[in-house]
């Protein structure tokens, strides 16, 4: 019998039930048993609907109320010393609101203090909370929520499997206290200690099969880290539980003889990522060892073609026999939770797609094809499916010619600037008459009561399409004069009227489509609704022109135009299959191209392009950076290239490690760019101790993330540390990140601070 189950399943809920009642208890107005019901709630809902699709196992373990990285830190008692948790620790037990003030940096008890780095999960969306690790650091068993959401999916009388983050996997992801050298694998013993004890705890509460997630199987190891996994689970064999190695986003490549070879019983494998290592797998796996292909896809939402699929598998399961299991490539926590709630959604195009819910039905029914017991209603699933795929490849709404004709008239001249960096920085700076470490923001101010419940009225069509304007254009200008009273040098409009930073543009973009429901949870309590990038890509009309001006007509100061960059258009959409993804990415910078002209005609003299996507495309295995490099910095370009010396283009991009793609980002040549980089130390500048970043930056002095009020003097210190290295004239002061999800009684004073840093350091750089 082929086994079904899953990776792991979206925390959320449904109705993002998990992000309202966490920010509930964060302002006081849910109790933290109120807040743990919740929790328990929504983990007996995901079981529940596991089971009823017909999983043959249930997974517990894959529940955070922030992330599931910093649920692992947890485990193993990792905590900074700066939180004070000692006895937490100790105890064995580390309080709630220690893992919100390590995620936030404060909660509703405890001191605040400096919340943990955070960054991107390998090639994804999601953001986890970096492990801070030193030299004498101690391991101890620290919490134990995972055997009691053990207890609560047994009560319930469900097959259990336990998902856990691997121990190297987890030590990859972690990094050493700033200015300490570090050899993470020198405290791997330590670690497993912890991990052998959680499984003969498990094996003690029944638990038959436990998953650890090794994503860093997928990357280009190190020798010695590749010695470590066959060290450590040498040791975890002697442990009395099943374990099925989880290895996805990536094919396995020259670690493929490493994870067969590894003492554990199963392997999962990505095989929506790399299909062709499958019969490889098989050919050389030991007779007692299960394999589980990963066949639906776990990051996109496009339908499965269960016939193609059944027929490439199906003599893998009949050399594997009940030793193959079937499940999405990744954990569902990357897909929207349930289609069938979007009754909005067109037709034809709902009928291509599934959400987590939806590919649960497929893995389960793909099992059964497999194995050789399919009831009626999975042949018709069988049948729905081949349906709409041939609906799909047919439809007229796919293909433009006007597109395609466009981009092959493009010529290498159109990603070129009309001068280099040095003179048009001459020219902008006689334009724009900035002083020195002039101040700005990134672009978004907080988005309101006020303003979503306007937005709500008007799409429901109780406020008119002028009132809305009216209101829009008032919160703009209540923005516009707190920025010229702070003093702020280059000002922002305030994006009151967007949504979402892709979900805005998309939402004007033919060839995108959008959802009601879609939410996925990018981090902690945020929740982004990716659009559907399902056909050619054009824009019929001005996007953000209007604003802009509207905006530029009330200030003195220059204003910023805001647009989301081609490859984060790309990125943070779940993206059409059906041709390269550099196509589709060239077709958002043709269209982001002609906004810039026009925010230029309309004058606007400086624009900015966010990419905080670019290097969470990057993929994961190097012999491939240079091929994605080319095409995402040429579609950056493309979408760029197409004004004047005098207009300033700027890009922002955060919470990603870019030291490795240094020389990508320069290519990118932004007269500005802005970066994360507070909750770091600045530590993301020591990439241009050994090159020579030939335009200006803007290194993020606080971290929007934390309600803590940045302290002057901390935020001059690392700009001290900025011009280390980049010389003064080059330098700006600004947040790291957009400041849409904060309230305007922490911005004020916030931005107050940071002006007045500003003005520090041109007194003492005068």
């Amino acid at each position: 019998m082929t086994i079904s189950h899953i990776c792991g399943y979206p925390r959320i809920g449904d109705d993002r039930q998990l992000k309202r009642a966490t920010e509930a208890y964060w302002q006081g107005d849910m109790s933290r048993s109120e807040l743990e019901e919740v929790g328990r709630e929504l983990r007996r809902e995901n079981w529940q609907i596991q089971r009823q699709s017909g999983l043959d196992l249930v997974t517990v373990g894959d529940f955070a109320f922030y992330d599931q990285v910093l649920n692992t830190s947890l485990l193993l008692g990792v905590v900074p010393e700066r939180f004070n948790a000692e006895d937490e620790i100790a105890r064995g037990e580390i309080d709630l609101d220690t893992t919100f003030r390590m995620a936030r940096g404060r909660a509703p008890s405890g001191q605040p203090a400096a919340a943990c780095e955070m960054t991107k999960y390998f090639d994804t969306n999601y953001h986890y909370l970096v492990p801070e690790l030193h030299a004498d650091q101690h391991f101890r068993l620290a919490s134990t929520r995972l055997f009691s959401e053990v207890e609560e999916a047994r009560a319930d009388g469900h097959a259990v499997k336990v998902v856990l983050t691997g121990p190297l996997s987890w030590l990859w992801l972690g990094k050493e206290r700033a200015g300490e050298s570090l050899d993470r694998l020198s405290l791997l013993d330590g670690v497993l200690d912890v991990y052998a004890e959680v499984l003969q705890r498990l094996a003690a509460q029944g638990v038959e099969w436990v998953q650890l997630d090794e994503p860093a199987l997928a990357l280009d190891l190190p020798g010695n880290w590749k010695a470590a996994y066959e060290r450590a689970y040498f040791r975890l064999q002697a442990t009395p539980v099943k374990l099925l190695v989880a290895a996805y986003f990536g094919a396995l490549g020259d670690n493929l003889s490493l994870a067969l070879g590894l003492p554990v019983d199963g392997l999962h494998v990505d095989a929506v990522r790399a299909p062709g290592e499958v019969d490889l797998l098989v050919d050389r796996l030991l007779p007692h060892k299960v394999l589980s292909v990963g066949a639906i896809d776990g990051r996109n939402i496009w339908r499965t073609d269960l016939a193609e699929v059944r027929d490439r598998l199906t003599s893998v399961a009949q050399r594997l026999g009940d030793r193959l299991w079937i499940a999405p490539s990744c954990s569902l926590l990357h897909v929207p939770v349930d289609l069938a709630r979007e009754t909005e959604l067109d037709a034809e195009l709902k009928s291509w797609l599934a959400f987590a819910r939806q590919k649960l039905d497929e893995t389960v029914t793909l099992a059964r094809l497999l194995g050789g017991r399919a009831t009626d209603e999975d042949e018709s699933r069988l049948q729905a499916s081949t349906t709409a795929l041939a609906s799909r490849r047919t439809s007229p709404r796919i293909h433009r010619p006007e597109v395609a004709e466009r981009l092959a008239g493009l010529t290498a001249a159109d990603s070129q600037r009309a001068s280099r960096y040095p003179r048009r920085a001459e020219a902008q700076r006689r334009v724009l008459g900035l002083p020195l470490f002039p101040t700005t923001t990134i672009g978004s101010f907080p988005q309101t009561v006020e303003i979503r419940a306007a937005r709500r009225r008007h799409r429901a069509g109780e406020l008119s399409e002028a009132d809305y304007a009216a209101q829009m254009k008032a919160e703009i200008a209540e923005a516009v004069r707190v920025q010229e009273k702070l003093g702020l040098d280059m000002l922002v409009h305030g994006e009151a009227e967007r949504n979402d930073m892709v979900e805005y543009f998309g939402e004007q973009l033919d060839g995108y489509a959008f959802t009601r429901f879609g939410w996925v949870q990018s981090y902690g309590s945020r929740c982004v609704k990716p659009p559907i990038l399902y056909g050619d890509v054009s824009r019929p009309r001005a996007m953000t022109v209007t604003w802009s001006a509207y905006a530029q007509s009330l200030t003195a100061a220059p204003m910023k135009g805001m647009l989301t960059g081609p490859v984060t258009m790309l990125q943070w959409a779940f993206v059409r299959d059906d041709q390269a993804r550099a196509v589709t990415c060239r077709q958002v910078a043709l269209a982001l191209r002609d906004e810039v002209r026009d925010l230029e005609q309309a004058g606007i003299r400086a624009i900015q392009i966010d990419e905080p996507a670019l290097r969470e495309g990057l993929p994961l295995r190097r012999s491939e950076w240079a091929g994605y490099l080319n095409w995402a910095v040429e579609a950056f370009r493309l979408s760029s290239s197409g004004v004047s010396d005098t207009t300033q283009i700027h890009t922002h991009m955060c919470y990603s490690e870019f030291n490795d793609i240094i020389n990508a980002i320069a290519a990118l040549d932004a007269d500005v760019i802005t970066i994360e980089t507070s909750r770091s130390n600045m530590e993301l500048l020591d990439a241009f101790r050994d090159f020579d970043y030939p335009n200006e930056i803007g290194p993020g002095v606080y971290d929007i993330h934390s309600p803590n009020l940045p302290d002057i003097d901390w935020m001059v210190a690392l700009m001290e540390k900025a011009a280390e290295r980049i010389s003064l004239e080059r330098l700006w002061v600004n947040p790291d990140c957009g400041l849409k999800t904060r309230h305007w009684e922490e911005v004020r004073p916030a931005l107050a601070n940071m002006v007045e840093a500003a003005k520090v350091l041109r007194r003492r750089h005068a």
